[in-house]
């Protein structure tokens, strides 16, 4: 606990108006300060920040406190946090700090490194606007996507030229250490003479900088201007960018969020800035991960109502699946959790640019409530006209449910809305239920659960890890699969359409895929003896043995990702051939299947080509 007299004493020595300054563009107002209010939409300045009481006070939504107060209502930050960020903006150590020197040292050292990342990473954020300026053929892409010179202004927007090597005209050096921890830059892993071979990350695209809810840049998201893969392509995960606790658009989105009263969660850059584009400026997107209970949590620090929006295809309702988990455990009866699925030839940005603002409120407003969209996932591809329907769908409800707060009353109340739906009594349901809950990924008993925890043994009796395929018999499903098992730190590091791929590969791949998504997304990355329990307890090791097999006697890989990139290939070259042959039974009816057709040729030359772009040489 941090004493009363040292708050006391911080805020005495901190100047509230250069605190809120930071966030409200403030002016002089006789003794005071006024500006917007940052907590709900005026168009009068009614905000008012006193230097001498050291207070801020709202005369049109009412909200005042102290430079904490506001730090902790504007940014979303805890009471701990904000007073440890005050505490080092006057040089002042907050007390009853239980870590060793050296522990103190070290979150200090990595603190200061983190400052100078975001300095390195604004100073790039300042050099693609200023390229954006210079290229037509950038500014011409955003105009077509309906995007104002306003817009791109309020979220930074910026380009990265075509050049290998572009970011040389922005940094004094090039070879800068620095450059490739902030992930802009490129180095191959090779020997010292081909260290001259490093180049930018970022190239021929448009740049949307990420920013935390500080407003510090912490790492982009460019797309490609027109054909090109990926499409997008994040910043890799950095000592400060991390895409599981982040969200693109929050800092500029906090303000948008009070005024309309929910948070919109949608999957890409470009919704979120088509919406404010339109209005919406509550939108926030995940940045090419599912959605995690982290996201949901630091959310909820700004508003009590989410509405998730999400493509009507496979694809989204999947990524449904994985946001109802994440949010399940945050929602009470004092929050709103919503679920929008728009028509599969929509997304955000299409569906408010060709439909209009109105329409898409609309969409909203029809929104499915958290309690129906349980009941919907419980109940796909179950026939509640009969028992065994009715069973399957009680049994896949079960995990869900149980990670709803057990002292909340809408715990209660969805309980009563599937006992309704399974045609039994509520209280035989909560008797049948009133034992050990379990979890998403899969209804295990406690002792099995132990297997996941370090230190204990697992009951199981464990495979040998499975080792990589070097022989050709292999299948490419089989190794992508076994590999992502065994080292499945590596779905992170995935593209979306990769993830899309994967799930949609038939059985046995494709539910395996599905159980290490729901395992990553709660427990994260795990040895593979865990994993190997996990799927045992959770009755799929009759589906892992044959991968197993499988792999006997097969060399280790050394290098497990370049071997991911190669299977994973083998899947793209399979599904566009047989996309073209689809095609071609059909005989090219009209102009689309031509188009579709000569894309897929140009896909499958790529996909043929070198698995990486060679970096350029020194001359380059």
């Amino acid at each position: 606990m941090i004493p009363p007299g040292f708050v006391h004493d911080l805020l005495a020595r901190t100047d509230i108006v250069e605190v809120v300054g930071r966030h409200v563009e403030l002016k002089k107002a006789g003794i005071n300060h006024k500006g917007l209010c940052p907590f709900h939409g005026e168009k009068t300045p009614s905000f008012i920040v006193s230097a001498s009481r050291q207070t801020y006070h709202c005369f049109g939504c009412g909200v005042h406190g102290n430079a904490i107060g506001f730090l902790m209502e504007h940014t979303g930050a805890g009471f701990v946090e904000a007073v440890e960020d005050l505490a080092q903006r006057v040089g002042m150590v907050v007390p009853q700090d239980e870590r060793s020197v050296e522990e103190r040292e070290r979150a200090k050292a990595q603190k200061a490194r983190q400052i100078t990342l975001t300095d390195v990473l604004a100073r790039a954020g300042d050099h693609y606007r200023a390229q954006l300026k210079k290229t037509p053929r950038a500014v011409e892409y955003l105009k077509r996507r309906g995007l104002t010179g306003q817009i791109a202004k309020q979220f930074g927007l910026g380009y990265a030229p075509e050049g290998w090597r572009t970011l040389a005209s922005a940094f004094p050096a090039y070879d800068d250490p620095l450059l490739v921890e902030a992930g802009l830059v490129i180095t191959p892993e090779a020997s010292d003479a081909q260290e001259q071979k490093r180049y930018d990350r970022f190239r021929d695209r448009v740049m949307f900088p990420i920013r935390n809810v500080q407003g510090e840049t912490i790492g982009f998201g460019g797309r490609v201007l027109d054909r090109g893969e990926p499409k997008y392509l994040n910043s890799p995960e950095t000592p400060v960018f991390h895409k599981g606790r982040e969200l693109y658009g929050l800092f500029e989105g906090r303000t948008g969020m009070r005024q309309r009263g929910y948070a919109l969660v949608v999957e890409g850059y470009m919704d979120v800035v088509a919406l404010a584009q339109h209005g919406f400026e509550n939108a926030v997107a995940t940045l090419g991960t599912a959605c995690t209970a982290e996201h949901v949590q630091k959310l909820f620090r700004f508003t009590d109502s989410v509405v998730f929006s999400f493509d009507g295809d496979a694809a989204g309702r999947r990524a449904a699946g994985r946001a109802l988990e994440a949010a399940l455990p945050h929602a009470t009866e004092q929050r709103t959790i919503r679920f929008l699925f728009l028509p599969t030839e929509h997304d955000p940005d299409s569906y408010v640019r060709d439909l209009g603002a109105e329409a898409f409120e609309r969409a909203v407003e029809a929104a499915l409530p958290l309690s129906r969209q349980l009941l919907q996932v419980s109940s796909e591809g179950c026939d509640l006209a009969g028992p065994e329907g009715r069973a399957r769908m009680l049994a896949t409800a079960r995990p869900l449910w149980s990670l709803l707060p057990d002292d909340g009353l809408l715990k209660r109340q969805i309980l009563g809305e599937l006992a309704r739906a399974a045609q039994l009594p509520e209280e035989e349901l909560r008797a049948l239920w009133s034992g050990q809950p379990t979890r998403p990924d899969g209804a295990r008993p406690p002792a099995a659960d132990s297997a996941r925890r370090p230190g204990r043994a697992a009951p199981l009796q464990r495979a040998a890890a499975p080792r990589g395929a070097r022989r050709s018999p292999a299948k490419a499903a089989d190794h992508a699969v076994r590999l992502l098992l065994q080292h499945n730190e590596l779905w992170a590091d995935l593209s979306p359409d990769d993830h899309h791929l994967l799930h949609d590969l038939p059985e046995p791949h494709g539910p395996l895929i599905a159980w290490l998504e729901r395992h990553l997304l709660h427990h994260g990355p795990s040895a593979w003896a865990t994993i190997d329990a996990g799927l045992r307890a959770d009755g799929l090791g009759d589906t892992l043995a044959p991968l197993l097999r499988s792999a006997a006697g097969v060399v280790e890989e050394t290098q497990p990702q370049a071997d991911l990139q190669a299977a994973l290939r083998l899947l793209w070259l399979a599904q566009v051939k047989a996309e073209t042959e689809a095609l071609l039974a059909g005989g090219l009816q009209g102009d689309a299947d031509r188009r579709r057709y000569q894309e897929l040729l140009q896909r499958t030359a790529e996909l043929r080509a070198t698995a990486a772009p060679e970096a350029p040489d020194g001359t380059k």
